[in-house]
C-alpha cells in the first residue's frame, strides 16, 4: 500500500501556548508552550494536573493504529480512517504513516482543517451542495496538483446544484465523485435502487465538472443490521460497480475504480465482501473508512467491533481514561466526582468507573462497588455499594462510551505513559 507523506504544522502545535483555554492541564505551566510541556515529562497524578481531565493511553493509540495498519494490509484494503472522531491532525499524521491511504471527512469544514495541516487525499462522505464550499474545493484541486478530492453524490439535484457551483468557479479540474448507494428503507443518504444510482451516474456523465470514479456506502445505516443483512447490502454496493463498469459508465482515462464502504461495527464484512469482488476493467482501490479504532472505548465500540467475531485478528484497546476528583460524599451510598457532561461522553453510555487512585498515598485500586448513575453538568453521580472504599479527594479513572463526543469536549489531551508520565498533548479542532 503506497505511504503517503504528510506536512503537518506539528511545529506551530507545539509552540501554541499553555493557558486558560485548556482543561486540565498545569496552572503553573501558564506561560509554556504545549511543547515545552510535554518536554517536562510530568506526571499527570503529582505534576500539577487538574481535574478532571481527560487522558489518552501512550501504549493504547499506537497498539490500536497498528493493528489497522496490519488489518488493512491482511486483506488487501486501502484505508482512510474517518477524522471526525478526533479532530486531531497529529493523530491523522500517525495515521498516515502507519499506511492510510488519506483522511475521511463528513462537512466540508473538517475538509478544510485537514488541508490546513497537508492532508493529501480526503474521502468526503457527504453529498457536497454548498456553492461555497464547492469553490473552496475547486481552488484546492487548482493551487495543488496533487490534492485528491472524492466525494458522494446521490441525487440527481444535487449533482445539477454541484455543477452549477463548480462551473460558476471556473473549476479547471473535475470533482471525483462516488455514487452513494443507500443502505435501505429508513436508513440515511444515498440513492435508494439501482435505478435511482443509474440516474445520478448518467446526471454525472452530463456534466464537465464531476467525474465519477466509483460507488459507495455505510453499512451501519442497514436497518435491523445482522452479519447476513450488511453482507447482502455489501454484495448489492460491489453489485453496482460491477454493473457499471459493464455498462462504460466510468470515463475514459480513470486509472481506478473507487469502492468504498466500513464503519467501525462491520468492517469484517465489508472486508469479506470486498475480498469476493470479481475484477473489472481497472483496478478497485477497495477503501475502508473506519474511524473510532484509533482510540477504541470502554462502551460502544468494545460491544459491537469486529473484533469479537474475529478475534484471531487482534483486539483494540481501549485508550480514554476521564480521571475526576471526589468533591463530596454525603451518604455512605453516594458520592459526586467533579466531572460531568462537559467533560464526558453521554450520548450512547455513562463513563464507567475503572479504577480508584488514593488521595492519602496514591495507590491504585479497582473501582468495586462504585457505578456512575448520572451526570449533571459537571458533576457524575456514583453510586457505591456497602464496603466501596471511597473519600473526598480521591481520583476516579472512568472508561468512556462513544470516541467521536469523547474527543469533542476536549482541545487539548494529555497522551500518557503506563507509569503516568505524560510525554505529548493532542490538539482537537472541531
Amino acid at each position: 500500500m503506497e505511504r503517503v507523506a504528510m506536512h503537518l504544522k506539528a511545529e506551530h502545535l507545539d509552540r501554541e501556548p499553555v493557558d486558560h483555554r485548556f482543561k486540565g492541564l498545569p496552572l503553573d505551566a501558564e506561560g509554556l508552550t504545549v511543547g515545552e510541556l510535554a518536554a517536562q515529562r510530568r506526571d499527570l497524578f503529582t505534576g500539577g494536573f487538574t481535574t478532571p481531565v481527560l487522558a489518552l493511553s501512550a501504549e493504547a493509540l499506537e497498539h490500536n493504529l497498528a493493528l489497522l495498519e496490519t488489518y488493512a494490509e491482511r486483506h488487501g484494503l486501502a484505508f482512510a480512517p474517518h477524522g471526525k472522531t478526533s479532530m486531531a491532525p497529529q493523530l491523522f499524521d500517525r495515521q498516515v504513516a502507519h499506511g492510510a491511504w488519506g483522511i475521511t471527512a463528513a462537512v466540508p469544514h473538517q475538509a478544510r482543517v485537514y488541508r490546513a495541516f497537508g492532508v493529501r487525499r480526503i474521502f468526503l462522505a457527504n453529498e457536497v451542495v454548498d456553492a461555497a464550499a464547492l469553490r473552496w474545493v475547486a481552488a484546492e484541486l487548482e493551487r495543488d496538483p496533487d490534492f485528491r478530492f472524492i466525494c458522494y453524490v446521490d441525487s440527481v439535484r444535487g449533482v445539477e446544484l454541484m455543477d452549477q457551483a463548480l462551473a460558476g468557479a471556473g473549476a479547471s479540474r473535475p470533482v471525483d465523485v462516488v455514487v452513494e448507494l443507500g443502505a435501505g428503507d429508513g436508513a440515511r443518504t444515498g440513492a435508494r435502487t439501482d435505478a435511482d444510482c443509474a440516474a445520478v451516474a448518467d446526471a454525472v456523465a452530463a456534466t464537465r465538472t464531476l467525474r465519477l470514479v466509483g460507488v459507495a456506502g455505510y453499512e451501519g445505516e442497514v436497518p435491523d443490521a445482522t452479519p447476513e443483512r450488511v453482507r447482502a447490502w455489501l454484495e448489492r454496493l460491489t453489485g453496482l460497480a460491477v454493473a457499471f463498469d459493464k455498462d462504460g459508465r466510468f470515463p475514459d482515462g480513470l486509472d481506478e475504480i473507487v469502492v468504498s464502504a466500513g464503519g467501525s461495527a462491520w468492517f469484517d464484512t465489508v472486508a469479506e465482501v470486498f475480498a469476493e469482488l470479481a475484477p473489472l476493467s481497472r483496478p478497485v482501490l477497495k477503501l475502508l473508512r473506519s474511524g473510532a479504532y484509533v482510540s477504541h472505548d470502554d462502551g460502544q465500540y468494545r460491544n459491537l467491533t469486529p473484533f469479537n467475531r474475529v478475534p484471531g485478528e487482534g483486539a483494540l484497546q481501549p485508550a480514554f481514561r476521564l480521571w475526576a476528583q471526589v468533591v463530596s460524599r454525603p451518604t455512605p451510598d453516594q458520592a459526586f466526582v467533579n466531572a460531568g457532561k462537559r467533560d464526558a461522553a453521554y450520548d450512547l453510555h455513562l463513563p464507567e468507573a475503572q479504577v480508584v487512585r488514593s488521595a492519602r498515598d496514591g495507590s491504585v485500586r479497582p473501582a468495586d462497588g462504585i457505578t456512575v448513575s448520572r451526570l449533571s453538568d459537571q458533576h457524575a453521580w456514583l453510586e457505591t455499594a456497602d464496603g466501596a472504599r471511597l473519600e473526598v479527594g480521591d481520583w476516579v479513572g472512568m472508561g468512556l462510551s462513544h470516541p467521536c463526543t469523547s474527543f469533542d469536549k476536549w482541545q487539548l489531551i494529555p497522551v500518557v505513559e503506563a507509569d503516568g508520565t505524560v510525554t505529548d498533548f493532542i490538539r482537537t479542532f472541531f
